[in-house]
């Protein structure tokens, strides 16, 4: 009877543990792309002019921005005013 009880609990141990393992392959997944992201961002920011004044810190912080899809837009600074005299 001892043994059986033993075998019941090894049996729930053993698909406890295969129901994790299964549910934990995407998130390590993920992580991995995150990382790779994260490094090869890291190396194409250290090759720009503009980058390499900034500290590692800083050049971190842009390159999980960009690895979490920031998207950084251009600001055009234009002096034209237009009235409602150029649209009639």
């Amino acid at each position: 009877m001892n043994n059986f009880i033993f075998k019941i609990y090894l049996g729930l141990l053993s698909v406890g543990f295969a129901t994790i393992s299964i549910l934990l392959f995407p998130i390590s997944r993920q992580a991995s792309s995150w990382n790779r992201c994260l490094r090869k961002t890291s190396e194409t920011l250290s090759q720009v002019k503009a980058v390499e004044k900034m500290n590692d810190e800083s050049r971190e912080v842009l390159s999980v921005m960009i690895c979490n899809g920031a998207v950084f837009e251009p600001k055009f600074k234009s002096n034209i005013q237009l009235s409602l005299c150029d649209y009639f």
